[in-house]
């Protein structure tokens, strides 16, 4: 049998063969696209994702973009701006260096690049298949910077798309890396968004720190338990630094991120080190959360091992580790006295309810006359959970790995717009005597159903099904309640009870009436159409109308707003709770809209409905909120909102008829259901 003729291969196959190397899914792709962005010096870039990158992954960036000349060969192989010699491999100090990202991408997807350097006067939009431009590069219109649109990623490699995960398990990673990288460039803005949706699944504002960006990431319950590590070797030619979590906190999965002269990578080695140190600290099984960033001498390390660069290969791997890990069972050592134990209240098979005094007396004293009343039998259809100490249901709900959130961070910042909150020093109460106001207060005085009053002064909390719906317990009564509503009408009448008696709320940055009526505008919720008229001609009415009732606001809701058109602060309404900022545009422009100024009574009251209705519990659209921002809204709508309900909500008639209190669940009839199985 004659041997087979070997044959070159066809350069498409073998570009192909090369682009599964470096692209293995989704997350491979956004990670390239945004190293080029960030050796682009970008400070804000957004990435927009449709089914997990598959169908649409788009990243945009502010950064000095790509020469027109250039575009003819950009996506072709090993072409870069990086290396000119081989030699230079060893000096390399950026992202990118080998041409292969864009390439990897054209042979495998649908490429298309609109691109603007400062210098030129339009933008240049070209699309690309396998390395080659289609056409001519055409002029269109674009901000500095560079757009990147990735479609129908693995269109023509029908084994690798079958081999990926779900599009949720996708876009998981595609926000791991996103996340990794907004932490580790702290002073970048990174944006993460699904395509055509207005809620963000990660915004970090620009200038940032890296605690700020863990905090918004993975939760305030990891961020307020960092320890900051240090460490170097001039021997060695390296320095370490980073964060790392205390004995306070652990998970059942490690997390860490590992940078290595800028770059994302993997050390199974100095991982196995730290874990090392940690498992005489965390219980077993438990992990911690670590971030570092180690500087090697660009010539002691071998960036160009793994066609990924997901790993990195340097000198002296074995002390630079021994080192590191020095520095982390230091740290630890150090910070052991303020870990934190937790005590019982009670022993265990305690009774959490004291005896009555005349129980306790009948069976202290045998001359008793024996008049005294016997407590009375409590059946077991009649037990109902009464004790706050009784497990609840977020226990149950909760998922493996889930972070637990004992209270919101105390130094707050509101990092989808970049806000800041004071809490301001009491000022005297003054004195409300317009008769619109108490008129007002008086309607929803006369309103309130009485047994719903009841319902909620005395209410047990359960549990939060979602941000929109919780469940209470009052007696022997289960029901589902809707915060959204019932948050709305509360914050509506703290807004009509506490007229002019606002503390503030400080915006760290003053946001532009113009800027968010413009945003505002291009959300559908908006119902805006052509017939409107221009976009900028309605944002300048918004800004003129709220700047000429400024002296009224600031005065009555302590919502102040500049004469340049900047809102400055909003009212602060309820003791540590922040609205969701992401509907501040839609609240501006509702305020210059829906708000009646003609008339007084109508027009504090619409005011009041409106603000409510910003101030409220929001409804979640994305069941796939980030982990973060589901603790936060869990604590604030358990210990915050429900709190204040109990203490000063009046439930209006219609709250009965509607579907704002639902019951359902009756102790006394389910245990009468059971009894007959």
């Amino acid at each position: 049998m004659e041997p087979g003729k070997i044959k070159k291969l066809d350069e498409t196959v073998v570009n192909r063969i090369a682009a599964g190397e470096v692209i293995q899914r989704p997350c491979n792709a956004l990670k390239e696209m945004i190293e080029n962005s960030l050796d682009a010096k970008s400070t804000q870039i957004q990435v927009t994702v449709k089914q997990g990158g598959l169908k649409f992954l788009q990243i945009q960036d502010n950064g000095t973009g790509i020469q027109k000349d250039d575009l003819e060969i950009v996506c072709e192989r090993f072409t870069t701006s990086k290396l000119r010699e081989f030699g230079d491999l060893t000096s390399i100090n950026t992202y990118g260096f080998r041409g292969e990202a864009l390439a990897s991408i054209s042979h495998v997807a649908h490429l298309t690049i609109t691109t603007r350097t400062r210098d030129s006067k339009c933008a240049w939009k070209g699309s690309y298949v396998d390395s080659k431009l289609t056409g001519t590069p055409k002029p269109c219109a674009g901000n500095q910077g560079t757009q990147i649109t990735v479609e129908d990623l693995f269109y023509n490699v029908a084994t690798r798309r079958k081999a990926l995960k779900s599009p949720t398990e996708e876009h998981s990673k595609i926000a791991e890396v996103v996340g990794r990288y907004a932490i580790h460039n702290a002073k970048v803005g990174f944006t993460l968004k699904k395509q055509g949706e207005n809620s963000t699944d990660i915004r970090t504002p620009p200038n940032s720190t890296v605690v700020d960006n863990v905090r918004t990431i993975y939760g305030p319950s990891v961020a307020k338990e960092l320890l900051e590590i240090t460490c170097s070797d001039e021997q060695l030619k390296f320095t370490c630094s980073g964060y790392i979590s205390n004995a306070n906190y652990s998970v059942k999965k490690i997390t860490m991120l590992l940078f290595i002269n800028h770059r994302l990578v993997e050390s199974s080695a100095l991982r196995k080190a730290i874990e090392t140190v940690y498992a005489a600290y965390l219980p077993k099984n438990s992990h911690p959360f670590l971030y570092m960033s180690l500087e090697i001498e660009p010539q002691n390390v071998d960036v160009n091992v793994h066609p990924t660069k997901h790993e990195v290969h340097f000198l002296h791997e074995e002390s630079v580790i021994e080192k590191i890990q020095q520095a982390v069972e230091s740290k630890l050592l150090g910070s052991n006295a303020s870990r934190t134990f937790y005590t019982q209240a009670l022993l265990p098979g305690a009774n959490s309810v004291p005896a009555p005094a005349n129980e306790s007396n009948d069976k202290g004293n045998p001359s008793g006359s024996g008049n005294s009343e016997k407590k009375d039998k409590v059946y077991a259809h009649q037990m109902i959970r009464t004790d706050s100490r009784v497990q609840k249901l977020d226990k149950f709900l909760s998922k493996p790995g889930e972070k637990n959130t004992n209270k919101p961070d105390e130094d707050f910042v509101d990092s989808q717009n970049s806000s800041a909150t004071e809490k301001q020093p009491e000022i005297p109460r003054r004195e409300i005597k317009l008769t619109s106001i108490l008129m007002l207060i008086s309607e929803f005085e006369k309103n309130c159903h009485t047994g719903l009053r009841e319902a909620i002064k005395d209410m047990t909390f359960v549990g939060c099904v979602n941000p929109q719906y919780a469940l209470i317990q009052h007696g022997n009564k289960l029901y589902l309640t809707n915060t959204s509503s019932l948050s709305e009408e509360m914050f509506y009448q703290l807004l009509l009870t506490d007229f002019g008696n606002f503390g503030i709320l400080k915006l760290s940055t003053p946001a532009s009436l113009y800027e968010l009526a413009m945003i505002a505008l291009e959300q559908e919720e908006s119902a805006w159409s052509e017939a409107d008229g221009p976009k900028e001609e309605l944002s300048s009415f918004v800004v003129t109308l709220l700047k000429s009732k400024a002296p009224m606001l600031d005065d009555y809701f302590s919502l102040k707003i500049d004469d340049e058109g900047n809102l400055c602060t909003l009212p602060y309404i309820l003791d540590d709770y922040v609205p969701a900022m992401e509907a501040l545009p839609m609240y501006m422009l509702r305020l210059a809209t829906d708000v009646d100024w003609d008339s007084e009574a109508e027009c504090f009251q619409s005011f009041c409905r409106e603000t409510a209705k910003f101030y409220r519990i929001q409804r979640s659209n994305d069941s796939n909120d980030k982990e973060g921002e589901q603790e936060n809204w869990r604590w604030t709508v358990e210990h915050l909102i429900y709190p204040a309900m109990r203490k000063s909500l009046l439930p209006p008639q219609h709250f009965a008829q509607d579907t704002t209190f639902l019951q359902i669940a009756n102790l006394t009839d389910l245990y009468k259901v059971f009894e007959r199985c």
